[in-house]
């Protein structure tokens, strides 16, 4: 039972007056956070709540870390905001730092503010420099809600705002676990899939394909892994067709996945990176990368993306956050901890799986993991209702794990704690997610009970 003062009427309702709900059918928390600190968030009673989700996904270090705080404090007492047109050290330093953990190809950098907009800036490079205007993404992808990067965001939030971008196309999502594309024994022919999905695309183009984009892991999709060389086939029809390979790596950059980059784990290179979230550690920061040649193109044809487009472009204070996160990945070897501590998760939630038959798919990489709630394993049936009810509970019992409540995947868990988590921490958020389904109705059916 929830005491007064996170029920406080004169707070709510000022909130139900004032705000505009942008989460569409759902409604905002009922929990009033007054601070956070590290992995925890603390409520307006005090409780103590595990964050699972990083905030919204990007805390990789979680929340107020004393460094980050120190390079705050230090920076916006000199210089926090400034004329696009002009540059300061740490826009400089943060870009070079940048460019010397990429692959060559992946030279220039542009510093914004949003994923979105970083997508919108990346899409409107591709445009240029190929003189093309036809993109693709994969269908339950989520890339922003500026016009570009909503365009190429297939999910039934797209509905109802009329029109998207002219050469708007989709490739269908590589999900194995639900994909009717099968070998012979049965496994997922994601190859057969993705070269049946371009054989739609080239029948629906105009011969004007100029890029595209994907997420290495569709997080809004509901976890969803590119499977292993499914970035490479890709980036060969990329070329087959002359267009570019856009990376939104907006919550798998900076050390998630247990690499720096989640591209690297199938060794290919993308045209165009973008990142966001993760490299301003709760900060809004992005960045759009891509090669030399591209930029000097796309420059030599009068590229713009600042002033009328974006105010924030080239932000120092931002920009010095970004730096010291870099910094703290190498230094700290966040990559390989998200690695070694994803692995821990992933060995619980498959543990769980094994126990109850409402878990249909454990899935995900290094300290990005997510499962699906169904209502049966055979017909796969996505259950709402069941999992609201499970994250409900993990709340109650001090745990911040995110339901996805997009309208058709909202049973899908997707987790995401701080790079900096304890083993401890972990494992305590863990003991919660377990006695979540031990004591939630519906959930606590185990399989060794169904099968007699």
């Amino acid at each position: 039972m929830q005491s007064s003062r996170n029920q406080d009427a004169d707070f709510w309702q000022r909130a139900d007056d004032c705000l505009i709900r942008y989460s569409g059918g759902g409604s905002f928390i009922r929990r009033i956070i007054e601070r956070a600190d590290g992995v925890y968030l603390y409520d307006a009673d005090g409780k103590q709540i595990l964050d699972f989700t990083s905030g919204q996904m990007s805390s990789v270090l979680g929340h107020s870390h004393p460094e980050i705080v120190q390079v705050i404090d230090r920076q916006i007492r000199v210089v926090d905001h400034l004329f696009s047109g002009m540059l300061s050290h740490p826009v400089v330093d943060l870009a070079y730092k940048l460019c010397s953990m990429l692959p060559a190809g992946l030279d220039k950098v542009q510093l914004l503010s949003t994923g979105g907009e970083s997508n919108e800036c990346a899409i409107r490079m591709a445009k240029m420099y190929t003189g093309k205007f036809e993109i693709v993404g994969l269908s339950n992808s989520w890339h922003g809600v500026t016009f570009a990067a909503a365009s190429m965001t297939y999910q039934l939030t797209r509905k109802g705002y009329g029109p998207a971008a002219a050469g708007s196309l989709a490739l269908p999502t590589p999900n194995g676990y639900r994909s009717p594309f099968r070998n012979p024994d049965g496994t997922y022919d994601w190859k057969a899939e993705l070269d049946y999905g371009f054989s739609l695309i080239d029948s629906q183009s105009v011969g004007s394909l100029a890029a595209v984009i994907v997420e290495p892991i569709l997080s809004s999709g509901g976890v969803i892994v590119l499977p292993p060389g499914y970035l490479r086939r890709l980036k060969e029809h990329c070329i087959a067709r002359g267009a570019l390979l856009i990376l939104d790596e907006a919550q798998t950059g900076v050390g998630r996945t247990g690499k720096n980059w989640a591209f690297e784990h199938d060794g290919v290179v993308p045209d165009i990176l973008t990142l966001s979230k993760t490299l301003g550690a709760g900060l809004p920061l992005s960045a759009v990368v891509t090669s030399k040649e591209i930029e000097q193109v796309v420059h030599s044809r009068g590229f713009s993306f600042w002033k009328s487009f974006t105010t924030h472009a080239s932000d120092p204070l931002p920009a010095a956050v970004g730096l010291h996160v870099l910094n703290m990945l190498e230094r700290d070897d966040l990559a390989n901890r998200a690695e070694r501590l994803g692995q821990r998760f992933r060995t619980f939630l498959l543990g769980l799986q094994a126990q109850y038959e409402c878990i249909g798919e454990v899935r995900g990489m290094g300290l990005m993991q997510g499962m699906e709630i169904v209502q049966d394993r055979a017909t796969k049936e996505p259950d709402e209702a069941l999992a609201s009810a499970l994250a409900e509970r993990m709340l109650e019992l001090g745990l911040s794990a995110n339901v996805l409540r997009i309208p058709g995947i909202g049973s899908s868990f997707r987790m995401a704690p701080p790079l900096t988590i304890t083993e401890e921490e972990l494992d305590a958020g863990l003991a919660i997610i377990a006695e979540a389904f031990r004591t939630t109705p519906g959930a606590n059916v185990m399989l060794a009970v169904q099968r007699h």
